[in-house]
């Protein structure tokens, strides 16, 4: 197993594997590194002290300046919600990965979604 980045998983449900054990969203959670639909973001960085639009839409509770301030301030939470977050990317990904297998049009979707949820803020 250990496959782990967004793009490895939907290379191997390309390749038909439909299976994934990996620590890589709760740990990257852990250390600031949050995937979102649109993008992957550092939580830590100085852009996002201002930044008071919510985290992503699967979580809208809470703003990207208020993770950030957790994170900075060595508050439990701030892990806690950004691993959570990655766990929601995770899932989200997937279900919409088998909602396009089943449209059939999932290499074109998967050609489509990579540049947005990889790229880095």
């Amino acid at each position: 197993m250990g496959v782990g980045t967004p793009e490895n998983l939907l290379e191997c449900i390309e390749h038909g594997i439909d299976m994934f054990d990996c620590v890589m969203p709760t740990r990257n959670g852990r250390n600031g590194n949050i995937f979102t639909t649109n993008g992957i973001i550092n939580i830590r960085n100085q852009r996002w002290v201002q930044d008071f639009e919510p985290l992503d839409s699967l979580t809208p509770e809470y703003s990207k300046a208020y993770i950030r301030h957790l994170f900075v301030a060595d508050e439990m939470l701030g892990p806690i919600v950004a691993s959570l977050q990655n766990l929601r990317f995770y899932l989200w990904l997937v279900r919409n990965a088998r909602q396009h297998i089943l449209d059939g049009d999932f290499v074109n979707w998967k050609t489509t979604i990579l540049p947005i949820i990889t790229k880095k803020w």
